[in-house]
């Protein structure tokens, strides 16, 4: 498998789990990117942050620790955080 042929599959399955926590028909009308922030485009509340961290925790496991990756960061850089910071990071603890 080619880089790019995971990262669009690793971008496909954090959009398909933001679905699922957030719900199919708040998404209907947008498309999510790897520039679509958690924050401002989606609305994303703590208690779906949290949900989110943990679907995708049982996802890809214990390699991608995503409360260590959130620890790493200041409230800026959670707040402004993207599909792709969060794909990326994936990427990262996968390789």
């Amino acid at each position: 498998m080619t880089q790019m042929a995971r990262s669009e599959d690793v971008l496909s399955e954090v959009v398909r789990t933001l679905i699922d926590v957030v719900g199919e028909d708040f998404l209907l009308d947008f498309e999510v990117t790897r520039d679509t922030t958690l924050n401002d485009d989606l609305a994303l509340e703590s208690i779906e942050f949290v949900a989110l961290s943990e679907k995708l925790q049982r996802s890809y496991g214990e390699r991608v620790d995503f409360p260590d990756f959130i620890a790493g960061m200041d409230l800026e850089q959670i707040m402004t955080m993207t599909v792709g910071d969060l794909v990326s990071h994936i990427e990262s603890r996968l390789s």
